[in-house]
């Protein structure tokens, strides 16, 4: 019986890890730059490639996201509300059904938006 009870203790707390994951996070895309991130030879010349970087506000922290590849172009508007998450240097999150991975540059405190009275 005691075997039993630790074994069905065991798969309980093992199956609560795999299920666990990154929890998702609220945020809003805040800003967009397209970034130099490559080069591509071309016959006579060099051509710059661009990357689309972000900055998603979440709470008090402002993420700096950007495309792994200059592949794929497409645009998110701003102040757009995302549900990510985070895995070590990457986020996720979809918008309009399309599933994105970004690289995380750097993250930071928030800046505020309110204007300076004096």
């Amino acid at each position: 019986m005691k075997k039993s009870l630790t074994f069905f203790a065991a798969l309980l707390l093992s199956t609560a890890a795999v299920f666990a994951g990154p929890k998702p996070q609220p945020g809003t895309i805040v800003s967009h730059t397209s970034v130099q991130c490559g080069t591509k030879k071309s016959k006579k010349q060099d051509i710059d490639l661009l990357c689309q970087q972000y900055v998603v506000r979440s709470g008090s922290t402002d993420y700096t996201i950007r495309q792994p590849k200059p592949s794929d172009q497409t645009l998110i508007p701003l102040n757009t509300a995302v549900q990510f998450t985070l895995d070590k240097n990457k986020i996720k999150f979809k918008v309009d059904g399309k599933s994105f991975e970004f690289l995380v540059v750097s993250q930071a405190a928030a800046s505020s938006t309110e204007p300076n009275h004096q």
